[in-house]
């Protein structure tokens, strides 16, 4: 990663303003800031925008909330329309109830290499650990000796000894749209997140597919690029069956481009 390479966080959402205040308060405690902070916002109330609102005051860098509709889980577009509203070279993404730790954006550009997506891991908090974290809106101090820490393994950060653990392979069915990375022009060339998906489940593992199929390699780092996930309730998953066959398309076909994608809303922001 060079010095004139930018990076753009993108941070999913829903209606859940309180966890978003969380992760915005770790992205202001960065060591390395990103570039632009994007909000893709799929249709929540006005109370997520009143929040966005109020931090993009205090930000030290551009704060940007794209949103549409509620008409149902549509996240694939919304990261879409929310990836081609920005320009930089390099995208880190999450969703909106992951709390980052505080070198996790240097981490990734320190992890982020041409040919490669990166595949990160992600600390789950337990739900009384959580409850307490959304009640005082700001996150305290989190290792993986803290109580309410689950698989504690990737709440350990050892920078030196994180190179020895990479896997580098053609694997895509690991992925999690919670903690990853990519370069915006790989993104542009397989034409984004599938729009056939909706609905919740598998849309980060179709287009880490697509990265395969493109070329790439998938790059997982450990030990580094940590990040909280809130507990919450399971969403409606009534869908996921449909999006797994989807996939198993792009996979088992070799497909490098969706038909429906990126592309439909490039031309919005350019």
């Amino acid at each position: 990663m060079t010095k004139q390479t930018s990076v753009a966080l993108v941070i999913a959402t829903y209606n859940w303003p309180e966890a978003l205040r969380l992760v915005l308060e770790s992205v202001l405690t960065q060591t390395v800031l990103p570039d632009e902070v994007i909000i893709a916002d799929d249709g929540s109330t006005i109370a997520t925008t009143g929040l966005v609102d109020s931090y993009r005051k205090k930000f030290p860098v551009p704060l940007k909330h794209f949103w549409h509709e509620d008409e149902g889980f549509r996240k694939t577009i919304i990261l879409n329309q929310a990836i081609a509203g920005t320009k930089c070279d390099y995208i880190v993404q999450v969703d909106g109830d992951i709390v980052l730790h505080r070198n996790f954006i240097k981490d990734h550009l320190n992890a982020a290499e041409r040919g490669y997506y990166i595949r990160g891991s992600r600390v789950m908090i337990d739900e009384r650990r959580s409850n307490e974290e959304l009640l005082i809106g700001r996150m305290k101090k989190a290792s993986a000796f803290s109580a309410g820490i689950k698989n504690r393994i990737n709440a350990l950060r050892i920078p030196f000894l994180s190179p020895l653990l990479i896997k580098k392979s053609k694997r895509s069915d690991n992925v999690s749209g919670c903690n990853c990375a990519f370069w915006r022009e790989d993104f542009v060339k397989v034409n984004g997140y599938n729009n056939e998906i909706n609905g919740w489940g598998h849309e980060d593992i179709e287009l880490a597919a697509r990265f395969i199929n493109a070329g790439l390699l998938q790059k997982k780092i450990k030990m580094m690029a940590v990040c909280y996930h809130l507990h919450h309730s399971f969403v409606d998953r009534q869908r996921e069956s449909f999006n797994y066959t989807i996939y198993k398309r792009t996979l088992n076909q070799g497909i490098r481009y969706c038909s429906k994608g990126y592309h439909s809303y490039q031309q919005q922001y350019n």
